[in-house]
């Protein structure tokens, strides 16, 4: 972070490290909109809730995606050419906090709470999600603890309007 010192006389950049825990405790009070990650290779299924994604751009379709790149076994997300990014609504509450790692269960146990289909790529798609984007990997980014996903958007499922499902202050919320 940087602090520019209002004095007219100065015009002084100075740098100031800012407390992680005052970032996150910060953050937890941006709303934001629940997604699955997920992705499958040669046989293996692997799905991540996430909070931090948007459009990149819509020419052509883009979308970017963040996730733990500490995590081994996020690795199947930089090493697939696919994922999809699966909207939440309020109905899918108990598949956020599984697949948040929350509730212990082992991945397969996870995908069993769901009905899942492909389309393009064959990245698993919620059935029921209130919106889903297939994409093909153009790119990861690795910063700081987080990978940034950049997929161009080759299908989307549009699905049933519903009151999406959001993160705000540590907890699940609906509109």
């Amino acid at each position: 972070m940087y602090v520019r010192d209002t004095d007219p006389e100065r015009d002084v950049l100075e740098k100031t490290r800012l407390d992680p825990i005052s970032y996150r405790d910060t953050m937890s009070r941006l709303s934001h909109h629940v997604q699955l990650i997920t992705a499958a290779d040669s046989g293996e299924r692997r799905g991540v809730t996430i909070t931090a994604s948007c459009s990149v751009s819509d020419e052509p379709p883009m979308i970017l995606a963040c996730l733990n790149a500490a995590n081994p076994r996020n690795d199947i997300f930089f090493r697939n050419d696919s994922f999809a990014l699966n909207v939440l609504g309020r109905q899918h509450l108990a598949l956020a906090h599984a697949f948040s790692g929350r509730d212990q269960l082992e991945m397969e146990r996870r995908f069993a709470l769901g009905r899942w289909t492909q389309l393009a790529t064959g990245a698993p798609i919620l059935v029921d999600a209130i919106a889903a984007f297939d994409c093909r990997l153009i790119e990861v980014k690795i910063m700081a603890t987080h990978a940034i996903l950049f997929g161009e958007v080759v299908d989307v499922q549009i699905g049933e309007k519903a009151p999406p499902l959001i993160y705000v202050d540590r907890g699940y919320r609906t509109l």
